[in-house]
């Protein structure tokens, strides 16, 4: 064999045992190799870096790579980074949470080593001004809220109309057959006084008896009488 023929087909052999495999058969995150190794990788994909011919991946939250906008912090992931929203106790933050905070937001207050919601209900003596309105904390903040039957007008809270509306007297719901029972309770009560009364001689008492019994009678005769002729008159 010649000389030349011999230096090609070495230079064949070469090329093909060293040349680089780009992407083919290359482990993952490898965009060139020399082997299907992991450890023989030659150049890697975006996210990652090369390091004793192995890829790994970049932290981009570490290197100040990432670009984050304002209350966000950067999370780091597997050949990349998110931007997470910073906790709302937080106006900046370096992590996820009220503990990582860079400075505490309105209506929160920095307490150990986080910022806490502050209780402006239990900590302000005139929160909600007024009569008939109570304080409701919330995170982060207040609110005023009227009391029941109340409704909110202007900065006072009003005695709501229909509430008053609805509100009844002691005898508003009495129907007229209770009346009716009523009533004799109470002459019976009176009659009672007076028998008693009349019992001992009095002779005024006596005649009062006599004369409140004699109404009753006549209003029960009369009351049944109605209802006698009114009932025949129906049945016509």
């Amino acid at each position: 064999m010649s000389p030349s023929r011999m230096f090609f087909l070495s230079a064949v052999f070469y090329v093909a045992l060293f040349h680089p495999i780009l992407g083919q058969n290359c482990s993952e995150h490898c965009k060139a190799c020399g082997g299907p190794e992991k450890d023989q990788c030659l150049q890697c994909h975006t996210g990652f870096i090369l390091h004793d011919n192995l890829c790994v991946d970049t932290d981009e939250c570490g290197t100040d790579l990432d670009q984050c906008p304002d209350n966000t912090y950067c999370f780091n992931t597997h050949g990349s980074y998110e931007c997470k929203e910073c906790d709302k106790a937080c106006v900046g933050c370096m992590g996820g949470g009220s503990a990582r905070c860079r400075k505490c937001a309105a209506g929160y207050r920095s307490s150990g080593m986080r910022c806490i919601d502050i209780d402006e209900c239990a900590e302000e003596v005139l929160a909600c001004p007024g009569v008939n309105v109570f304080c409701v904390n919330t995170e982060g903040s207040f609110h005023c809220q009227c009391a029941v039957g109340y409704t909110p007008r202007g900065d006072a809270c009003e005695r709501s109309q229909t509430a008053a509306s609805e509100e009844k007297g002691l005898f508003d719901d009495i129907q007229e057959d209770e009346i009716e029972v009523l009533q004799q309770m109470f002459f019976g009560v009176v009659l009672c006084a007076l028998a008693t009364l009349a019992a001992k001689g009095d002779l005024v008492f006596t005649s009062i008896f006599m004369g409140a019994m004699a109404a009753m009678a006549g209003y029960w005769l009369s009351d049944k009488s109605d209802r006698v002729i009114d009932s025949i008159l129906k049945g016509r």
